[in-house]
């Protein structure tokens, strides 16, 4: 502001002291007519909007999610091959329900040995994990034929994750919802 005041006032400064009207006093020069500057009294207002002209349109980056197949695992680190019989079963109030596995001759006895021992059962997905560890082994002549896992579902809230999973694991595996 002293910059514009000084500009606006270059040209009486040229002039002696006592031709320059209502300058008598140092402390009311700028109280003169004569000396108005246009930028005194006028308030600037900004506007916060830009104008449509001068905004930008970004293109919003571009995120590729890589979408991981859900897989079923008796081994951490070993997916299982066989595709299981499932059978749902849920609560008239809908609140708890239990899913059953059963997978007959599952890949896994062929390489048991090699792997380690059971651990649980792990149904892995985008979201994450869904663990049991309900899971028993049924042999017949001395030799496993089927494993059944089970898993307890005593939330709503866990019924619909299970149900998020069985999505995506029956598109992975052309699997199809059968209502009896």
């Amino acid at each position: 502001m002293a910059t514009l005041r000084c500009v606006s006032l270059s040209s009486h400064l040229s002039r002696p002291r006592h031709l320059v009207s209502g300058m008598a006093s140092p402390h009311h020069r700028f109280a003169s007519p004569n000396l108005h500057s246009s930028f005194a009294g006028t308030s600037l207002r900004l506007s916060t909007e830009r104008p449509h002209a001068y905004t930008k349109t970004r293109a919003a980056p571009s995120i590729t999610k890589v979408q991981m197949v859900a897989k079923i695992q008796f081994i951490q680190g070993t997916d299982e091959q066989t595709i299981p019989d499932v059978k749902l079963t849920k609560s008239r109030d809908g609140t708890n329900g239990v899913a059953i596995f059963t997978f007959d001759e599952p890949s896994l006895f062929d390489s048991s040995g090699e792997l380690g021992d059971i651990t649980g059962f792990y149904m892995i997905d985008d979201e994450g994990v869904i663990q049991s560890v309900d899971v028993s082994a049924k042999f017949v002549n001395g030799k496993p034929s089927t494993i059944e896992a089970k898993h307890v579902m005593r939330t709503p809230r866990d019924w619909d994750r299970f149900m998020r999973f069985m999505e995506r694991y029956s598109q992975a595996n052309g699997l199809q919802f059968v209502k009896k």
